[in-house]
């Protein structure tokens, strides 16, 4: 069941026309009266963050408005931000708009951005997914008038299988091959928390080992108080150490030289793209996981329902089957036609 839609009412709109003061560009949303952008792809004097991840989140912008997790991930990334910290929940005025940031559900501190003015409610929900996840707060639905959303799994053949019978496959494998290693590739910022998370709910106590990229972003995850059991470098272990335990890397250390050190290691893959069998062997993938960090179809189409926007304007993903289906219900749509959003399985 999907959750209620939160009392955020729309008030009655004044402008001449529905989202005039909303200006997409390559590069970002344009939000007019608050002269500031949204996820810009470029350094920007006032910038809205929706989440950490480096297609939406980039350094060198004047000032910053994001959750304070969203911040400290740019602090990691990019270094001290000039931020201002937004909780869930809570308004500010940027400009002459009202800003307020809700759960997006992607990864910890992702947020969708609830722009008001002059009686005019726009919610852009960044990257989402309404699936469970212990590493990041439960998408929040908000009633508006125009919901940019994002289309990344914008295709009615992405249907995404429960998170823990995959995570199930996973460590039946594992126990299956006491003299090996699983060696899954997971995308270092939210994917492979929630794998670590995800397998802890199921009961798997024994050490992760993690290629040294991971380190970084899943201490940050501790600290923000993400419980991921016991942590350990491969750096710091024999091949012995590792058999019969999970190993994470990033997905382009998968099948690098880096992955000799390992004992006779099993490769998987944790992402949304693993639904295409073809991704799978082109990244020589023993294992797909279908573990997505984005709504699949069914999602999407049933939170614009559920959300009923006067409007929907639809970015980086697959723009013209969501615009179809839009349009076939009466619902008005326009693509928006963003570059520098990623959509690879790196991110999926």
């Amino acid at each position: 069941m999907l959750a209620e839609p939160s009392a955020y009412p729309c008030r009655i709109r004044d402008v001449p026309r529905l989202g005039s003061w909303i200006e997409p560009h390559p590069t970002g949303i344009y939000v007019r009266p608050a002269d500031a952008w949204v996820d810009p792809s470029q350094p920007q004097a006032r910038a809205l963050v929706t989440h950490g991840h480096a297609d939406h989140a980039r350094g060198g912008h004047g000032t910053v408005w994001a959750t304070p997790e969203t911040l400290a991930i740019m602090g990691v990334r990019y270094g001290d931000q000039n931020g201002c910290e937004v909780a869930y929940g809570q308004s500010v005025t940027v400009g002459e708009v009202e800003v307020s940031f809700v759960p997006a559900g992607h990864v910890l501190g992702s947020a969708q951005i609830i722009l008001d003015w002059k009686g005019e409610r726009v919610v852009v929900s960044g990257d989402y997914k309404r699936r469970p996840d212990p590493t990041c707060e439960p998408f929040l639905p908000v009633k508006c008038d125009i919901f940019i959303t994002e289309a990344t799994f914008g295709l009615p053949v992405f249907h995404h299988p429960e998170t823990g019978g995959e995570i199930d496959r996973l460590l039946t494998r594992l126990a299956d091959n006491p003299d090996r290693c699983v060696l899954v590739g997971a995308y270092a910022l939210g994917k492979a928390q929630r794998v670590i998370a995800e397998a802890r709910r199921r009961g798997h106590l024994s050490p992760i080992y993690l290629h040294g990229a991971l380190e970084r972003l899943c201490s940050l995850y501790v600290e923000q108080g993400i419980d991921l059991g016991e942590l350990r470098l491969v750096a710091d272990a024999d091949k012995k150490d590792m058999m019969g335990h999970l190993v994470l890397c990033p997905p382009g250390a998968l099948n690098d030289r880096w992955s000799r050190r390992l004992p006779d290691p099993i490769t998987a893959a944790a992402s949304g793209w693993m639904r295409i069998r073809q991704r799978a062997r082109q990244k020589n993938v023993e294992l797909p996981l279908i573990i997505s960090d984005h709504a699949d179809w069914g999602e999407l189409t049933d939170t614009i329902l559920e959300i009923a926007p006067k409007e929907v304007w639809i970015t980086h993903g697959r723009e013209d089957a969501l615009m179809h289906w839009c349009m076939t219900r009466q619902i008005k749509a326009r693509e928006l036609n963003m570059v520098g959003y990623d959509d690879d399985e790196d991110d999926g």
